[in-house]
């Protein structure tokens, strides 16, 4: 089963940006990393995705995908997906002598990353994505 990009989207903006009537059980750095998570989940989706329509033969290896996307999609979204995914990767990662995320640059990366679906043709979050 797989869940669709705009799905990990809403899942990570009800973790940074929750309700106002929202109970916290977890700190905001948690919070925030686990909706890096969830960003980097919908950013690799949303290009496995677009390179399905394109050329399908170019989700098999993650690299290649991110080394072409600038003769397909553009010089400006090509750069945007690297900085976006170096960024949510680092994010992910946990380790002892640093702070987690704020939450405030994921928010950041959260608003790259809805525009980033979009301009991989992926905003309704459905396109080229199996269920089941």
């Amino acid at each position: 089963m797989s869940t669709s990009p705009g799905s990990l989207v809403t899942a990570a903006r009800g973790l940074v940006q929750p309700a106002p009537s929202t109970v916290h059980t977890l700190a905001p750095g948690l919070r925030a990393r686990a909706a890096a998570v969830l960003l980097r989940m919908a950013l690799d989706q949303a290009l496995d995705a677009y390179w399905r329509r394109v050329t399908p033969s170019m989700t098999r290896i993650g690299k290649h995908r991110m080394l072409c996307l600038e003769w397909y999609a553009g010089q400006d979204t090509a750069r945007r997906c690297r900085t976006t995914w170096s960024a949510l990767s680092a994010a992910c990662h946990y380790r002892t002598c640093e702070l987690p995320p704020g939450p405030a640059e994921i928010r950041t990366r959260l608003l790259e990353v809805t525009g980033l679906l979009s301009a991989l043709g992926v905003a309704d979050g459905r396109e080229g994505v199996a269920d089941g």
